[in-house]
């Protein structure tokens, strides 16, 4: 069973925040692949933003989710990932139309259980990194919610709770 474990849902529903208290923990965290390549591309004065070229951006995603991936090899017990492949590969098949999920049907790349944070519009906010508006992010949520099973994961909602709450909750969930 995979050591590496997915946190998604709803953007603004404090991934962010949960993964840095398991980090706080001990726990291999990898941080959002698009919040690093929107840093990296608003740096270096690059197009792939998601309000520039949003098909570049998921394809950067992609790419940086694949290394993710392969480095989080090297750490020992569970590596978590704020967000990851499937949410990058769900995002540009919605976008494109092109069947991209289909060859991640048949891989188990994670941890069968995928948390995923529920829309929590208390503590939603935007930021230079995440422009786009409520109605969009809980669009983003409802689509992993259906993609995940769809690619035989289980999906256990994080509860709406203190971040001391929602991390014993993650790792009590987590099955060996």
């Amino acid at each position: 069973m995979s050591r590496f474990v997915v946190i998604s849902g709803c953007s603004g529903g404090g991934k962010s925040t949960l993964l840095a208290e398991l980090a706080r923990r001990g726990h291999a965290v990898v941080e959002e692949p698009g919040r690093r390549i929107v840093h990296q591309e608003a740096q270096q004065g690059g197009r792939a933003l998601p309000w520039i070229d949003m098909a570049a951006f998921l394809n950067r995603a992609i790419a940086m989710s694949l290394a993710d991936l392969l480095a989080a090899d090297a750490h020992e017990g569970w590596v978590f990932f704020d967000r990851g492949l499937i949410d990058a590969a769900s995002a540009l098949q919605h976008l494109t139309g092109e069947p991209i999920l289909e060859r991640l049907h048949k891989s188990r790349l994670y941890q069968p259980r995928v948390f995923l944070a529920p829309p929590w519009p208390e503590i939603y906010q935007t930021d230079e990194e995440r422009r786009h508006g409520w109605e969009a992010a809980v669009a983003e949520y409802w689509r992993l919610h259906q993609v995940y099973p769809a690619l035989g994961y289980e999906v256990v909602l994080i509860p709406k709770a203190t971040v001391d709450q929602r991390a014993d909750f993650v790792l009590s969930q987590l099955t060996t």
